[in-house]
C-alpha cells in the first residue's frame, strides 16, 4: 500500500493530496483543512451535509461544488434552511451549482429541522463525544493502515439515526470525523500531520 508522495515542491503528502497540478485545489484542501478541529453547530451541519452528498462521489467533486452548495443552502445555517419549504427544495432540483439528488436535498433539509430542535452547542457536543482517544490510535504508516468505517464512527452513526438523522451512515461518520480533526489519518511522514495533532492537542 502507498506511503506519502513528495511532490516537486518537496514537500510529502498523503498520497490522495499528490493529485495532478490539475487538482490543485484537492492539494490545497488536503494541506490547509482536512483533519484540522472544526468546531461550531453550522459548521459541522455542514460538513455532515456535504460528506452525505459525497456518497457514491469522489470528494472532488463536491469541493469544487461547495460554493454552489453553500450558495444554495444559505451558508449551512442551520436555523435558515430549517426553515426552507417544499419550494426550496423543488428550486435546488434546479441548481446546476450543486449534487441535484432529490434524496440528498430532502435529507439536508430533514436533518436542518432536527439539528435546530437541539440547544445550541448539541451537535458540536454530541459529535465530538465520539472523538477517540488520540493516545490510543496506532499512527497510519500507508493509505492500507486507515480504515473506512471504525468503532466510534458505527456508534455515531447509530446515535445520530436513532435521532432521525438520515445519510450518516458509518463510513460518511468516519470521513466527517476524519475530516473534521476527530481523528488525524494523515499519514505518519506527511507533512500535515504534525499541524493537525498540534491544533487537536494544543
Amino acid at each position: 500500500m502507498s506511503g506519502v508522495v513528495t511532490a516537486p515542491d518537496g514537500i510529502p503528502r498523503c498520497p490522495w493530496g499528490m493529485e495532478s497540478e490539475q487538482m490543485a485545489d484537492y492539494r490545497a484542501y488536503h494541506d490547509t483543512e482536512w483533519g484540522l478541529p472544526v468546531h461550531g453547530d453550522d459548521a459541522l451541519f455542514e460538513r455532515m451535509s456535504l460528506e452525505a452528498f459525497q456518497s457514491g462521489l469522489s470528494w472532488i467533486t463536491i469541493l469544487r461544488r461547495r460554493p454552489g452548495f453553500r450558495a444554495a443552502f444559505a451558508g449551512f445555517e442551520i436555523a435558515a434552511v430549517a426553515r426552507f419549504t417544499d419550494e426550496d427544495a423543488a428550486r435546488l432540483l434546479t441548481d446546476p451549482g450543486i449534487i441535484r439528488n432529490r434524496l440528498k436535498i430532502a435529507a439536508t433539509i430533514h436533518n436542518a429541522k432536527l439539528a435546530a430542535a437541539l440547544a445550541p452547542g448539541e451537535l458540536d457536543a454530541l459529535i465530538w463525544s465520539y472523538a477517540p482517544d488520540r493516545a490510543g490510535r496506532p499512527v497510519p504508516h500507508t493509505v492500507g493502515d486507515v480504515q473506512p468505517v471504525t468503532p466510534e464512527s458505527t456508534a455515531l452513526a447509530k446515535d445520530l439515526k436513532k435521532r432521525g438523522f438520515r445519510f450518516v451512515g458509518p463510513t460518511t461518520a468516519y470521513a466527517m470525523m476524519q475530516a473534521c480533526g476527530l481523528v488525524n489519518d494523515h499519514l505518519a511522514d506527511c507533512h500535515a500531520r504534525a499541524t493537525a495533532e498540534a491544533a487537536a492537542t494544543g
